[in-house]
């Protein structure tokens, strides 16, 4: 009978698995009790492992100093997915009013994108290889349209982020005006 492992109390916090980062560079899994790679933290990431990455010191959070360097470590080694245009495009939302408007259309553009293609992956796997090669010529406008319906929800969301915009200059505006004793009938 095998004997089941058990792990410190530190090893999972909030549900997350606790990754410990060493002045050293290192990584350390309190879940496995052992030293990982980065590489080992972007496979967890694929596995959808939920971590959390900690400095071992002062307690600090580095999750997201992690997650960049683990795409920033991607977009050198192969084919980048981002290209130039899209990198300037993204700094110079910093310090826009419309920054965290945006880091929200992008997270749940990603959301949809993984649905997506969640769904053509689950899709793929009940059709045989002979149907697929009967099935290829007529793929193009099944394609077009999932793309056409993800776009639309793309442009959902934009609008949602627009009257959102516009609602906080609204308000801003009222705000500002009342301040001086202006009254706004917007």
């Amino acid at each position: 009978m095998a004997t089941k492992k058990t792990h410190p109390a530190s090893s999972v916090k909030d549900g997350k698995r606790i990754i410990k980062k060493y002045p050293n560079r290192r990584l350390y899994d309190t879940s496995t009790s052992s030293y990982i790679t980065i590489t080992e933290v972007k496979q967890l990431v694929m596995e959808q492992v939920a971590l959390k990455v900690i400095d071992a010191k002062s307690n600090e959070d580095l999750t997201r100093s992690i997650l960049l360097q683990i795409i920033l470590d991607q977009e050198s080694a192969g084919v980048p997915m981002f290209t130039e245009a899209v990198l300037e495009n993204i700094i110079r939302f910093y310090g826009h009013t419309m920054q965290p408007l945006m880091g929200s259309y992008l997270e749940k553009n990603v959301q949809a994108l993984t649905q997506f293609q969640s769904k053509m992956t689950e899709s793929s796997k009940q059709v045989s290889p002979e149907l697929w090669q009967q099935l290829l010529p007529l793929q193009a406008p099944v394609l077009q349209g999932m793309m056409g319906q993800y776009a639309e929800q793309s442009n959902a969301l934009f609008l949602q982020m627009q009257e959102q915009v516009q609602d906080q200059l609204q308000k801003q505006t009222e705000t500002l005006l009342g301040a001086l004793g202006v009254k706004t009938t917007f």
